[in-house]
């Protein structure tokens, strides 16, 4: 196993701090089912570790706070993109967050008028928000992902530029990159100095490139047919 849990007493509740044997140069946060994980080198003590956990916690709850949204927030940037995308013939009963859909990026449920986007949105661009959120609305008038799904979505201007970001997210998790709590690759790390005492930078995936290269190959990466989205 690549990841061991360490018991480090006085920790804030909810923080869960591993040890990984594949993590050598830097030290991340995330969030995991409720929970805050930060993930250290092996090597790396007790003592050692506390620092890193106080200044990473604090890290991602600013920019959870900088970036999110409140739900009711959500749901008046869905009624004024159902306006302008929609003819405003999507109207949701109520938008908000939710945070156990960690292999989808939102939800609708048509027979209620009830959307919800994952929280794992909360740090992405806005543009990309805005395509789940439109996403999910032409699902309230068009069930399938065909033709008629697709002719409504064809009036956002970034849909090109959303989908091939989500699909290198996608991607990224998949290969052991991005947000992989053992790659070393986390652009919001916090990097460790090496044992000589030299500042060690760690790997930086950018994922805006990543998606630049797939979307040459492909104009829908992870498209399995026309109209099919596989990220909802």
């Amino acid at each position: 196993m690549s990841q061991t849990v360490v018991d480090i007493p006085g920790l804030p509740d909810g923080v869960e701090v591993r040890r990984s044997t594949r993590r050598r140069r830097s030290v991340t946060a995330f969030r995991e089912d409720g929970r805050t994980v930060v993930v250290v080198p092996h090597r790396m003590s007790r003592a050692e570790i506390v620092p890193y956990v106080e200044e990473l916690v604090g890290r991602l709850a600013q920019r959870e706070r900088r970036g999110r949204r409140t739900d009711t927030q959500l749901h008046a940037r869905a009624a004024l993109l159902s306006r302008r995308h929609l003819e405003g013939r999507a109207v949701p009963s109520s938008v908000r967050w939710v945070g156990n859909q960690r292999r989808r990026w939102g939800s609708c449920t048509p027979a209620d008028a009830t959307i919800r986007l994952s929280d794992r949105l909360v740090a992405m661009p806005e543009y990309v928000v805005d395509y789940v959120l439109l996403h999910e609305l032409v699902h309230l008038l068009v069930s399938d992902h065909g033709p008629a799904f697709e002719a409504w979505m064809q009036g956002y201007p970034h849909l090109a530029e959303a989908r091939a970001f989500l699909a290198g997210v996608d991607h990224a998790t998949g290969h052991g990159l991005g947000s992989d709590p053992d790659s070393g690759s986390d652009p919001d790390a916090t990097v460790v100095d090496d044992p000589a005492g030299r500042p060690v930078g760690a790997p930086h995936v950018d994922l805006t490139d990543a998606v630049r290269s797939r979307s040459a190959r492909s104009r829908r990466p992870h498209d399995p047919g026309p109209g099919a989205d596989p990220l909802f």
